[in-house]
């Protein structure tokens, strides 16, 4: 198999993994909370663990793929998250639990941004958008599979599985990064900014877990506002600390290059809307509908069925349209599908609940992979492990900030309705509402020149067309 498809395929599998299992326990907590001796709710603490561990590690992927090889730093991070699954299934009390789930955060964190450096300083520029489609795919398909997933083994075998079953692909995924992923490393090794990962990894750990939490009636909203103020000023540190530092951990001036601050910014408005979906609907089917977690989950996995069928047309697509006019023009088109799911009621069929959810998955997987491969349409190979890792704490914050989004404007909606349990009538305006947001990111897309990520999609721009047609030929020679 060419190098250009199994390489995508190594990471996106070992991607997979990495999303899935971050939903994945969403519907075991009440078996596992039973079987170590806690209850569900202090169980919660393994979630937001394993977020604080992905949000802290973030930050220092880039460098540690620069120092010590993409492929052996991709091979430990797919240890790590082994170790980390191990630790889980063999968890006896809370603790234990917890401990085991920072680990796989851990491996989580170097996992998905160094994929993405293997991928992008193995690949040609012009075969990336497709290999981005690979990887985009476990980003969209893994939060929504993942509860239906969880909620069948643990009801059919025992919750234990949802991490021993990491083992097998965990091994497949080190033998095969063995063989066809090259260890590529930076020739010049920056000396590791110690300080402003500090700053960043609290930055960044104070307002994921608050936005996480934000709305969940978790902790007190005190702490959460706490937590995202803290976030805030330790960011507002790492800004001051960044201007004085030759090497910073997270390097802000590549915010300069249009295509990269675009995809970023662009793309963390985007992401607002669309991080709140697998939270929301999920709600919507079972508190709303009253369907059990399974039956949703064969119902949203239309949006993931919709995102894996995309994958095949991504890449005629922008060379057809180019970047900017998809952007443009999907941004509506996807943030339409997102709205529609105000209108579903008990009485829409499944059918068509199942047809538009697959559509706006199809449309979803090609905004996700020209955002993400935009990013790196003007970024210099010195450059990719830091852009990378800046790449990865944006999708990690956006995500974050959209559950928090869709939960407030569901619980402020259900307030406003006097609701004290949530009803269908509580979703509607929530979906509204992030739907609008994602549109927004339009904003950002307008300012793309027209032949923006012309090299990496194929498309010849107008421009040069036009040359090429009034460019008079040089006479052919005679024999």
């Amino acid at each position: 198999m060419r190098k250009d498809r199994i390489v995508p395929l190594i990471i996106a599998v070992a991607l997979f993994m990495e999303n899935m299992d971050s939903t994945v326990i969403a519907t075991s907590l009440p078996a596992i909370a039973a079987d170590i001796g806690t209850n569900p709710l202090a169980l919660k603490l393994a979630v937001t663990s394993y977020l604080l561990s992905l949000a802290v590690f973030i930050p220092a992927s880039g460098w540690t793929a620069d120092r010590f090889g993409a492929s052996t730093v991709f091979r430990a991070a797919i240890a790590v998250f082994m170790l980390g699954s191990i630790g889980c299934a063999l968890s006896s009390s809370l603790t234990d639990f917890v401990i085991a789930r920072i680990v796989q955060g851990m491996g989580g964190a170097m996992m998905t941004p160094v994929g993405r450096i293997v991928m992008v300083r193995t690949i040609s520029k012009r075969e990336l958008v497709s290999a981005m489609a690979w990887v985009t795919m476990p980003a969209l398909v893994g939060p929504v599979i993942g509860p239906p997933v969880g909620g069948f083994i643990t009801t059919y075998f025992s919750w234990h599985w949802i991490f021993l079953i990491n083992i097998p692909i965990g091994v497949a995924g080190i033998i095969l990064a063995s063989r066809y992923i090259e260890n590529i490393r930076a020739e010049n090794h920056e000396r590791f900014d110690v300080l402003g990962m500090i700053y960043a990894g609290l930055g960044i750990a104070g307002l994921a877990f608050g936005l996480s939490v934000a709305g969940l009636n978790f902790l007190p909203w005190s702490v959460v506002i706490g937590l995202v103020v803290g976030g805030v000023i330790f960011i507002t540190a790492y800004l001051v600390h960044a201007r004085h530092t030759p090497a910073p951990a997270l390097d802000l001036t590549l915010f300069r290059l249009p295509t990269f601050r675009a995809s970023v910014v662009g793309g963390f408005i985007f992401r607002i809307g669309i991080g709140a979906l697998p939270f929301l609907l999920p709600l919507l089917l079972q508190l709303g509908f009253g369907l059990s977690p399974f039956h949703s989950g064969l119902i949203t996995f239309a949006a993931a069925a919709g995102a894996m069928g995309m994958k095949a047309a991504t890449a005629g697509l922008l060379r057809r349209f180019g970047f900017r006019n998809i952007l443009l023009v999907n941004t509506f088109i996807s943030g339409a599908f997102l709205a529609v799911c105000a209108l579903f009621t008990e009485a829409t069929p499944p059918a068509i609940i199942i047809a538009l959810l697959f559509v706006g998955g199809f449309c979803r997987s090609l905004q996700f992979t020209s955002i993400n491969t935009l990013a790196y349409a003007e970024i210099e190979p010195s450059r990719v492990s830091r852009a990378t890792s800046l790449v990865s704490v944006a999708q990690q914050l956006a995500m974050s900030t959209g559950v928090a989004v869709g939960a407030l404007a569901v619980d402020m909606t259900a307030a406003w309705h006097g609701h004290t349990q949530l009803t269908a009538a509580d979703f509607p305006a929530a979906f509204l509402i992030v739907a609008g947001i994602s549109m927004l990111s339009v904003l950002f897309f307008m300012r793309l020149p027209h032949d923006a990520g012309s090299e990496l999609s194929g498309r010849i721009p107008v421009t040069a067309q036009v040359a090429t047609e009034v460019t008079p030929q040089p006479p052919a020679e005679k024999i």
